[in-house]
Parts: structure tokens; sequence; C-alpha cells
């Protein structure tokens, strides 16, 4: 398969998955209306944990990978922005506010990239990307603002606020880590950052773990800890990093119009939502967004075409 295109199969997985994780991940969450869920926390412990131990477990039956020292400390920053940092206050402050109110919100992770890929990558802002991405956000706002499913709780501005922070934090590992992430294969990457999220997890977050009245969940509630272990965490993750090694950060971003799609698509399934025209055209616009940023040219090509410009024989100097 072609590199781009198995880049772009594998963040079509990652993000249907996590498409589905916002209605999915509220329902195991603990609330006044929900008292047999779980705190935040404590699923965080578990997707931080589960994850590393099924990373190490797979890595166990492939080639061995050296990582060099230096880029052992940049995966233990990678990891802090990426997983800690970008999970628990993602659960945090789903548990907080409304599943709505976090797809909107995930809008703002392709801008974010876009600004920083520049910053951190000297990636150019063209007019063709800025189009793409502004296509893709208004896209991904109408179909989120013309639909129906709000069910799950009511906004809150500090779980708003927890999510923006989300948002920057995985932004900037999407940028600045991207040279790391690419150097080594996805299970090696993954498996020492998810290291790092489960220590720190287990060491801050042991209280929540153990208040948790592990007999009064139902199995429900257990597969729903299941989906966020295995499916948004584990292979989702396993997904990001083929994406980082094909595609350009800001095209990574862009996949995240995607699960505000999938998420509408899962309510008209479940019969509570239609999808009319309006939702069409919002979808239409979502997918030509992502394959604008995917025309764009990248600093790369731009410098490969101006040193071909360069050396083109009516640019060359003359004796």
């Amino acid at each position: 398969m072609d590199g781009k295109l198995k880049g772009h199969a594998a963040l079509w997985v990652a993000n249907i998955i996590w498409g589905l994780n916002a209605p999915i991940g509220k329902s195991v969450l603990w609330s006044e209306t929900h008292p047999q869920g779980v705190s935040p926390f404590a699923l965080s412990v578990y997707r931080m944990l589960g994850a590393c131990l099924l990373f190490w477990t797979v890595s166990l039956f492939l080639p061995r990978e050296k990582v060099a020292p230096r880029d052992i400390v940049l995966l233990l920053f990678a990891s802090v922005f990426g997983i800690q940092l970008n999970q628990m206050l993602f659960l945090w402050g789903l548990s907080l506010t409304s599943p709505i109110d976090t797809s909107i919100i995930a809008t703002i992770v392709p801008v974010l990239t876009m600004v920083l890929a520049t910053l951190f990558l000297r990636e150019p802002i063209t007019w063709l990307k800025a189009g793409g991405v502004l296509l893709g956000c208004g896209g991904a706002l109408l179909l989120i603002l013309v639909s129906r499913h709000g069910t799950g709780g009511t906004s809150s501005v500090a779980g708003d606020v927890l999510c923006v922070i989300s948002a920057v934090s995985y932004a900037t590992y999407l940028t600045a880590f991207r040279n790391v992430i690419v150097k080594y294969s996805p299970v090696t990457t993954m498996k020492w950052m998810f290291l790092f999220a489960a220590v720190a997890a287990v060491a801050i977050y042991y209280r929540p773990l153990a208040e948790v009245d592990y007999a009064a969940l139902a199995p429900r509630t257990w597969a729903g800890i299941g989906y966020v272990v295995v499916c948004s965490t584990f292979l989702s993750y396993f997904m990001v990093p083929v994406g980082q090694r094909y595609l350009r950060p800001t095209v990574v971003s862009m996949y995240n119009y995607v699960q505000p799609l999938v998420a509408v698509l899962f309510t008209v399934a479940v019969g509570l939502d239609t999808f009319g025209f309006t939702k069409g055209v919002a979808a239409l616009c979502v997918f030509a967004g992502v394959w604008l940023v995917t025309k764009s040219k990248s600093r790369a090509q731009l410098d490969a075409e101006r040193a071909a410009a360069e050396q083109a024989p009516e640019n060359r100097p003359r004796a």
C-alpha cells in the first residue's frame, strides 16, 4: 500500500474510533444522574495503564528497536502533551460538560496545529491550507449545531476550558514532537510514551482508583471502559503515528473533523437524529477541507520547486 494511502487509512480508523469515544466515554463517567460510573481520573488510569500493558505485550513479538537516551527524554515530554494532559483533561472536561461541546472544541485542533507547525516545523500557511482548515471547521461546526444529539449532560464553562487546554496540548504534540515520533515504529514510540503516562497516572490518581466501587459497576459500564481502553486508546494511538509518518501535522489534525461526523452518523443510526440536506452539505465541507489541506504544498515541496526554478536554464547566470 502506498505510504500516503496507508497514513490516510490509519487516520480514518483512529478518528472513527474517537468519534464514538465522546458518547461512549460519557456513558461510563460518574455524575449525579449516573452514580454507577467511574471518575474521570480513574478512567484515565485505566486508559494509560491498559494501553501500556497492551503496547509492551505487542512489542515482545516484534523486533526490538534501540531508542537513544536523548529520544527517551523527548518521548517523555511527548507523553506529557500527547497522552497525559490530553487524555486526563479531556475526560475531566467531558465529565463536566456535554459531548456536543467537546465536539465543537475539537474543531480548533487543526487551526492550532497549522499555527504551531509554522512555529516548530516552519511549515508555510498557504491559501489552500488555510482555506481547507476553515472550510472543514465550518462544516464540522454546522454539522454539530444542526444536530439534536445532546443527551448525557449540560454545558459547563469549566469543562469547556479543560477541553480547550486538552486540544492545545494535542496540537503541541502533533507538531513539536513529530520528528522523534516518526523516527521509530509506532509500537516503540507508544510503549515508551504510555509507560511514562501509566507511571504518572498511578502515582497521582491512586486514590480515585481505589475509591471505585467495582462490585457496583454494571456490565454496560465495563463494556464502555473496555472500549475506551482497547479501542480509543490502544488502537487509535497505534494508528496516529502511522499517519504522522506519512502525512504532515496539519493533515493529521484535519481528521479531527471526522469525529463529529461519526458522532452524528452514530446518533442517526440509533434513531436519535436524522440526516438531511444541511448535514449532507456540512459533511461535504468536512471532506473538501481535508482534501484541500492534503493538496496544499509542504515546505519541502516549496523548497524543491524554488531550487528547481533557480537551476532552470533561463535562470542561470550567463558567462
